[in-house]
């Protein structure tokens, strides 16, 4: 995976709209459900609210909550939601969700860092080009935060089944992951608040034992 070598002091100052793009190993590209994660696990605490996808990111808030409209993603942060990374990707992540849902890219393009957009962009088209559909509602948990090098924050989530594409015409999911699929989020601290940054490989992350709330 390619990384930048810039420090993440000018990292912070080129997104929204102007970060470059990326390469990402197993989270490019949206699946369904199915058998399976990775290695590593960890048992994520139910005390963390949920939250929705009617507002873009702007600041990381410390929990979000339904605003009585329709649901269509669940967030649990768990034992790290007091770490101001995994707060921004609660705040961003139904955001993301509602472009692969809608299979539109264009609210990525405009909210996001653009390594994110890239690494989001081509699963979202192969979405539309095979007709696969993601169906809500969904849940995300998170399994782990860890600093890198780079100076982001790796998020290491576990998506739910119906967090994934379905394919109509094999009636089963792209990839088959009964356990829900592993997915992991380099977040960087923007102007506006902690931001997806790009898509890191989730080797090593273990979705065998988690609960999900939907």
């Amino acid at each position: 995976m390619r990384r930048s070598a810039l420090p993440a002091a000018a990292l912070a100052s080129m997104l929204l709209l102007g970060a470059c793009g990326n390469d990402s190993d197993d989270g490019g590209r949206p699946v369904p459900v199915g058998e399976g994660g990775g290695t590593t696990s960890s048992t994520p605490s139910e005390s963390t609210e949920p939250t929705t996808t009617v507002s873009a990111p702007t600041r990381p808030a410390t929990s979000a909550k339904p605003t009585g409209q329709t649901q269509q993603v669940i967030v649990r942060a768990g034992n790290f939601a007091s770490n101001p990374a995994v707060q921004g990707l609660v705040t961003s992540y139904p955001l993301y969700f509602q472009a692969l849902v809608a299979k539109d890219d264009t609210i990525l393009k405009k909210r996001f860092p653009s390594f994110f957009y890239a690494d989001v962009s081509q699963g979202i088209q192969d979405a539309k080009r095979n007709g696969w559909v993601m169906r809500p509602p969904g849940s995300v948990v998170v399994v782990g935060a860890r600093s890198t090098d780079d100076g982001t924050v790796a998020v290491q989530t576990c998506r739910s089944q119906t967090t994934q594409y379905w394919d109509p015409k094999t009636r089963n999911w792209t990839v088959v992951t009964p356990k829900g699929s592993p997915e992991v989020i380099e977040m960087i601290k923007t102007g506006v608040g902690w931001l997806p940054y790009r898509l890191a490989t989730s080797k090593g992350v273990n979705c065998a034992s988690v609960r999900y709330p939907a």
